[in-house]
């Protein structure tokens, strides 16, 4: 019985630890996807107002 007992006690701390990494990273997520939000608010709002793309295809990548 307390070979059981041990084990349902390791599974127990293991839903719990990974629950509140769960947790986190759906804080996470939902603080970037907001963020993500407002930088296209803004670019969307800077084109508006006659601004040039900031990505219009024609840049070269940093590496060269």
């Amino acid at each position: 019985m307390t070979e059981h007992e041990e084990k349902l006690a390791h599974l127990e701390r293991v839903t719990d630890e990974m629950s509140a990494v769960i947790a986190r990273q759906d804080k996470e997520i939902a603080l970037l996807t907001r963020r993500v939000q407002m930088l296209m608010e803004a670019e969307a709002h800077r084109q508006s107002q006659g601004g040039e793309h900031i990505f219009n295809g024609n840049e070269r990548p940093p590496h060269y």
